[in-house]
């Protein structure tokens, strides 16, 4: 079982990398800035658990992006560690639908919390906006099930 953790987290770690290459990728093409969600999803989640985010001004601000941007960190490998458990349990799919399965559940790792903070409402969102969302997701879940299969052989 400890091999699939380990497994689970490289192969998180693999498909984080692939989505933040996909993300910057989109924010250099289109000149877009990066998304406030994740610092506003940690500072509502430090406000909930009654430990706000110290500081003020700009060093609160960066912390926040930080945070955020560690707390993507950790669902993308999280994501990985429990697809990778899910496969040692037995199911395992075809990598097409392994990979779309993966990254569906990273996106609503994400999104749902979000949106049930009131951080977003993707209910509003934009063709582009669910592009924007959806593909380095997809890479992300294609990434991760692709090294897990790759590597569980």
């Amino acid at each position: 079982m400890m091999r699939s953790i380990v497994r689970g987290c490289v192969a998180g770690a693999v498909g984080t990398t692939v989505l933040n290459v996909a993300t910057f990728a989109d924010m250099a093409l289109r000149g877009r800035p990066s998304s406030q969600a994740p610092a506003q999803t940690v500072e509502k989640i430090a406000q909930g658990m009654g430990r706000p985010v110290p500081g003020s001004g700009d060093g609160r601000e960066n912390r926040l992006s930080g945070l955020g941007g560690l707390s993507g960190i950790a669902v993308g490998v999280g994501t990985g560690v429990m697809v990778s458990l899910v496969c040692h349990a037995g199911l395992r799919l075809p990598w097409g639908l392994g990979g779309l399965a993966t990254g569906a559940l990273a996106m609503a790792a994400t999104d749902l919390p979000m949106t049930r903070l009131g951080v977003s409402d993707p209910a509003g969102w934009s063709a582009t906006d669910w592009v924007s969302d959806a593909v380095p997701h997809l890479m992300y879940g294609f990434a991760t099930y692709g090294t897990l299969v790759e590597h569980g052989k």
